[in-house]
């Protein structure tokens, strides 16, 4: 290791991270300063990577979980020679710019995932770490080693505080992920005050309870970072890796360093002083040297020639095993595409004439017949498989001793599975889905929003969707939840009526490409909508598709009254249309949002501008559903909690029956 050369690109590491955040006179300069020297060793020498081409299948994952810190990155993949600009990093937090104030998947090449909300990216590490593994299991073979990388994420103290770090934890170690490095910034300080204000347990004894090994050195300290990362990556002993870094935040900065202030970005306006500090140039920023330059240019046509000798094994498992190629390919090509609605609806066999399946059994059925089609789909659970029926019949159980199994149990731990299930997304070798109930999806509500940010295809399949819950009582009946997903952009939201709707929800899931979709299934049976629906099985599935269609539709001309329902209350919504005359209209709305993004003419069609008589009906809260029946319409809802009775009758009570929906529909 050359430490005078790996010094001096730490001290230009820092000089970038104070100029830039001086420029916008906004970022957070703590993070990057103190963890210089851990980018030196990391984008320096160690890291398995190749700018020229960063997203091979084979290349060292790395994870900054403290996303506030993000010039740390942007200045070592600047200097590591990816296609980040020095204009790029002089356009930090600017509008438009590659470089923005938190790192995005998709902005700039070398940010591997999303981060920002405090300790999201260790469980998105752990994500990519069981992608790995599983890749491995799945495509190497005794002649080619084409999967063996590492994942690396750096994390500091707020990181480790937050609750999901140790629930993602938990899983590694369990796991045995011994392809996983997790490096905790240990500066002692967070945003308002010493560390030990808010914590007292031994970091190291926590996580080594949790099956990791753990480390503590100098961070600050070149050589003991090297010799820590080295024989981390090298020791492959079925345990996690976690090293403690102790770092002075905002090192160099003068009344800074070792402080509160020294997080954010108030200590750049003493630039200069800090550039003398670090032996720059006081008088000119950006400032990056001839010999910086031309050492890392070196490390990157090394890391190019590692990167063609991996090709070359590479291009010769492909050679050996055709199938194996075309499978790790399909997987790839559904984590970024997804499926056609043709080819989806085609893998799903048809339903019996009259079922009356609850929609988690029906989606059940076509979650495995989609996974049978698809090896790279995977799925995921917080203790419920049984509950949710989301489990990969076929699929197997992915565990310490079966890397190669389809079926993840993440225990009750629904925040870290989300998070985990995005770090998977990310890597983009496989498709998963996740499930609980729909009332626990709160818990993991900070990890679907961020997949909806990244534009991550995952599918949560959220079952016992309404007061029909029963005998639980309120706090397992979701009334307000369902909405509350609505509400997030780019979360597609499905709530399918019957098993030809649950097929057609999935279908709708699976041909995502740029984001996220909740599947809101019954746990009750429900009765197909065959018998009153003169809809086929087919365009259901296709009405589905498009986010609302017509279910009941008697009327020769314009419909006098127009009743939208969504999931099991369709079928409520059918049986009071036969009451109420030929010229009452059904529209059954599964997905709001997906009935949003359809042609106006279509919209239209459905719901004609001219028949403002409206009745909206769904188990849950009024407020999205005045969008749709307008000033002069009618919602029977549910805007308090439920209460503890068998299923049936809290629906009953609480106006989710057909006398009532009659009586709303008569006074329109």
């Amino acid at each position: 290791m050359n430490t005078e050369i790996l010094q001096k690109a730490a001290n230009e590491a820092r000089g970038l991270a104070i100029d830039a955040i001086f420029d916008k006179a906004s970022g957070h300069m703590g993070l990057p300063l103190g963890c210089a020297e851990i980018g030196a060793v990391l984008y320096g020498e160690l890291l398995n990577i190749n700018p020229a081409e960063p997203r091979w299948l084979n290349r060292d994952r790395f994870v900054l979980s403290g996303g506030h810190g993000s010039m740390f990155l942007y200045a070592w993949l600047h200097l590591s020679g990816y296609d980040v600009t020095m204009d790029d990093v002089k356009a930090f937090r600017s509008k438009g710019s590659r470089t923005p104030g938190h790192p995005e998947f998709g902005c700039c090449p070398g940010v591997e995932c999303t981060t920002g909300p405090l300790g999201q990216g260790i469980a998105n590490a752990v994500g990519f770490a069981i992608s790995a593994k599983h890749a491995a299991a799945r495509f190497n073979t005794p002649e080619h080693e084409i999967f063996n990388q590492n994942v690396y994420c750096l994390a500091g103290d707020g990181c480790i505080q937050e609750g999901i770090s140790r629930e993602a934890a938990a899983i590694a170690g369990c796991l045995k992920l011994d392809n996983l490095i997790l490096i905790y910034d240990a500066n002692g300080i967070t945003l308002d005050a010493p560390i030990e204000v808010t914590q007292v347990d031994d970091v190291a004894a926590a996580f080594t309870a949790q099956g990791w090994d753990a480390a503590t050195i100098d961070g600050n300290d070149l050589q003991q970072v090297h010799t820590a990362l080295r024989a981390a990556r090298l020791e492959k002993n079925g345990r996690p890796k976690l090293i403690i870094a102790k770092t002075i935040i905002a090192k160099g900065v003068p009344g800074f360093e070792g402080t509160t202030k020294g997080h954010g970005e108030g200590g750049a306006k003493v630039w200069a002083e800090a550039h003398a500090n670090w032996g720059l140039p006081t008088d000119e920023r950006y400032y990056v040297s001839a010999e910086v330059r031309s050492y890392m240019a070196g490390v990157k046509a090394e890391r190019e020639a590692a990167y063609a000798e991996w090709k070359a094994v590479y291009d010769a498992w492909c050679l050996a095993n055709p199938e194996k190629v075309a499978e790790l390919a399909g997987g790839i090509d559904l984590a970024a595409n997804g499926l056609a609605p043709k080819v989806s609806s085609g893998l799903i066999p048809a339903f019996e004439e009259g079922a009356k399946l609850a929609t988690r059994a029906s989606g059940a059925v076509a979650e495995n017949a989609i996974a049978d089609a698809c090896p790279g789909f995977l799925s995921t659970s917080a203790d419920l498989f049984s509950s949710n029926k989301n489990y990969l019949k076929n699929g197997g159980d992915f565990s310490a001793g079966n890397y190669a199994g389809r079926n993840f149990w993440f225990g009750i731990r629904e925040h870290a599975m989300g998070a985990i299930c995005n770090g998977i997304a990310y890597d983009g070798l496989f498709r998963v889905s996740a499930g609980t109930f729909c009332v626990f999806v709160d818990y993991m509500r900070a990890s679907i929003r961020v997949a909806a940010l990244a534009e991550l295809p995952i599918t949560y399949v959220l079952t016992h969707d309404s007061v029909a819950v029963g005998e639980d009582g309120p706090t397992h009946q979701p009334v307000e939840t369902v909405t509350g997903l609505r509400v997030i952009p780019n979360l597609d939201v499905v709530r399918p009526a019957d098993e030809e709707e649950a097929a057609g929800a999935w279908m709708c899931a699976m041909e995502r490409k740029n984001g996220p979709t909740a599947l809101i299934l019954t746990r009750q049976n429900v009765p197909s909508l065959t018998a009153s629906c003169p809809i086929s099985a087919e365009a259901r599935r296709q009405g589905t598709l498009k986010g609302a269609y017509i279910a009941r539709h008697e009327e020769t001309e314009q419909p006098g009254r127009i009743i939208i329902a969504s999931g099991s209350e369709v079928f409520l919504a059918l049986e009071a249309a036969k009451q109420l005359g030929p010229d009452v209209r059904v529209v059954s709305m599964p997905s709001m949002w997906r009935f949003n993004r359809q042609e106006q003419a279509y919209r239209d069609t459905v719901l004609p501008p001219s028949c403002t008589r409206r009745l909206a009906v769904e188990a849950g809260k009024s407020d999205l559903w005045y969008r749709y029946v307008g000033t002069q319409g009618c919602i029977i809802s549910i805007d308090d909690f439920g209460f503890s009775a068998p299923g049936d009758r809290v629906l009953h009570d609480l106006g989710m029956n057909v006398p009532n929906i009659v009586q709303k529909a008569q006074a329109l």
